[in-house]
């Protein structure tokens, strides 16, 4: 765990509330989350979710840096805010991309991360 890069005091499950309750402020579309631990160092966990349009990209990955300062963690980087059709808001231990559904076809993290190792991937009935 990369704890080094975010408050001490805060842990990757409450980090992962902050992202999720932002997504659901702005009513983020089909957010999948991947447990990366084991898997990469950069973080552990994956948050994707799409929004329905660059304009709703851009306020949902605004809201989840806003969300992640009221928790006690600054953005490391926010990337592709002017285009907004793929931000990456990294939180440390979370990161998280917001795309245009499009995009997300295009690129499919989910299926680069959880190649054969589905049992990774967090089911959203799971994460609730």
């Amino acid at each position: 765990m990369s704890t080094a890069r975010t408050n001490k005091s805060v842990t990757t499950a409450t980090l992962r509330k902050s992202v999720i309750d932002a997504l659901e402020e702005l009513k983020a579309k089909d957010v999948r989350e991947i447990d990366v631990r084991g898997k990469t160092s950069i973080a552990d966990l994956l948050v994707i979710a799409s929004g329905t349009s660059a304009r709703h990209v851009k306020s949902i990955a605004d809201e989840v840096g806003k969300f992640a300062k009221k928790a006690g963690v600054m953005p490391l980087g926010v990337e592709g805010e002017t285009e907004g059709e793929w931000v990456l808001v990294d939180l440390g231990d979370v990161i998280v991309h917001v795309m245009l559904p499009r995009i997300r076809e295009f690129y499919g993290l989910e299926r680069l991360w959880t190649v054969g190792d589905h049992g990774h991937e967090i089911d959203e009935a799971q994460a609730s």
